[in-house]
């Protein structure tokens, strides 16, 4: 079969670097040879090996003998329009853009289906980590009831950073920029958004109805100060930034934020830019899908994977996807009950020592004037109203979510 890839960056030039490198291989597996015909971008690669390179998106979709994309230009403009583009005109597509599968995918599913072809997106979710395919194909049989999951390598690196290496927020962020872990401009992931489209996916997928990764309460960790990891590790946790959504009556629940997990919850001991998804199902119990979240190789591989599915299954589509979320179906997250921790100056730490509340001190002059308390469990707008009745008049230096199970 012939392909085309879409944007050759990072994972494009690494799909092409697989590709090329594992003919006799793939071959095997799928039973033809795949060429790599046509490669779109805008930018010039005149020592690169392939001599397929084109900057007019028409060379790919009007060519009769490309019968499969794989985008990976990242964003939604034009990936929305070229993908939608393919697909109509009876194209596979494989792509790695989580920002567009969350924000279009029940319409580029849907197109998929009716044209009998297929859109598949292993590698938006995880890079290299195996998500997306159990959940519409090994774990199908299964009632699951939530999912939570470390779903970015920047962020999970800076903060492993602040607590192994007592590095500050920003000195960790700069290490990480210098280590190609993050962007120049990292709001994506610092602030939570890259997460968020991560599990407003997995969300759709696991629970069948579309998630608008726009209305998800997002938080990402701009806040976290080493006080903080500090106060947590005295308690027995850490602190980390996951994505979790819970099947609901009627809905699900999902959220973006910072969590204290303790130490001995399956995803505290997850380091660095590694990935970890933890999912939960009625007689499944847990299962866990850990490894390198993101990177050339590892996030090329899942693609590939996709385009070797789709060469062997290339008259048949392969059922996943979601239906749309009618009105409410995302139910505010702020029903949730949580215990918390906030950190405290200008109030009596004996003021909470009673039945529920955890009151931790540390040692220390910068420590002299504050405090931790971890509350009773509660919910969201219950919290609100216990910050108004019982700290007002002090400083709410932070406060974090803990996740107890």
């Amino acid at each position: 079969m012939k392909i085309a890839i879409m944007g050759f960056g990072v994972v494009g030039g690494g799909v092409g670097e697989i590709i090329s490198t594992t003919q006799a291989s793939l071959r095997k597996r799928c039973g033809e040879e795949i060429e790599i015909a046509k490669i779109l971008d805008l930018r010039d690669f005149p020592d690169s090996k392939f001599k397929c390179f084109t900057k007019d998106f028409n060379d790919i979709l009007n060519d009769p003998e490309i019968g499969l994309v794989v985008e990976v230009m990242g964003g939604t403009k034009p990936a929305y329009e070229f993908t939608k583009q393919l697909l109509l005109a009876g194209k596979h597509v494989v792509t790695s853009n989580k920002e567009l599968v969350a924000k279009h995918g029940t319409e580029l599913l849907k197109i998929a289906k009716d044209k009998n072809i297929n859109y598949l997106f292993e590698a938006s979710v995880g890079g290299g980590i195996p998500i997306i395919r159990p959940l519409y194909s090994s774990l199908v049989s299964n009632e699951l009831t939530d999912i939570i999951g470390i779903l970015n390598g920047t962020t999970n690196y800076i903060l492993t950073q602040m607590i192994k290496n007592g590095a500050t927020f920003e000195a960790a962020l700069k290490g990480a920029q210098e280590n190609g872990y993050a962007e120049k401009d990292p709001t994506a992931d610092v602030e939570g958004y890259d997460t968020c489209r991560k599990i407003a996916i997995l969300a759709s997928l696991a629970f069948g109805k579309a998630v608008d990764s726009e209305k998800i309460e997002t938080e990402g960790i701009t806040k976290i100060t080493l006080e903080d990891v500090e106060y947590a590790a005295e308690f027995g946790g850490v602190i980390k930034l996951v994505g979790m959504t819970d099947r609901a009556e009627n809905g699900v629940y999902a959220r973006v934020c910072p969590v204290i997990l303790k130490k001995d919850h399956p995803l505290a001991g997850i380091d660095d830019v590694f990935n970890g998804i933890l999912v939960r199902g009625e007689g499944l119990g847990d299962v866990m899908f850990y490894g390198r979240g993101a990177g050339s190789l590892p996030t090329a591989s899942a693609v590939v994977s996709d385009v070797i599915d789709i060469v062997k299954h290339k008259h048949k589509h392969i059922e996943l996807g979601w239906t749309e979320g009618e009105e409410g179906y995302l139910r505010d997250a702020n029903e949730q009950s949580f215990r918390f921790y906030v950190r405290l100056s200008g109030k009596k730490s004996a003021d909470f020592c009673r039945e529920g509340f955890n009151v931790i001190t540390l040692d220390g002059e910068k420590y002299a004037n504050e405090f931790a308390i971890f509350t009773p469990e509660m919910t969201g707008y219950e919290f609100e109203e216990f910050k108004k009745a019982e700290l007002s008049g002090c400083d709410i230096l932070g406060s974090i979510r803990l996740v107890t199970e």
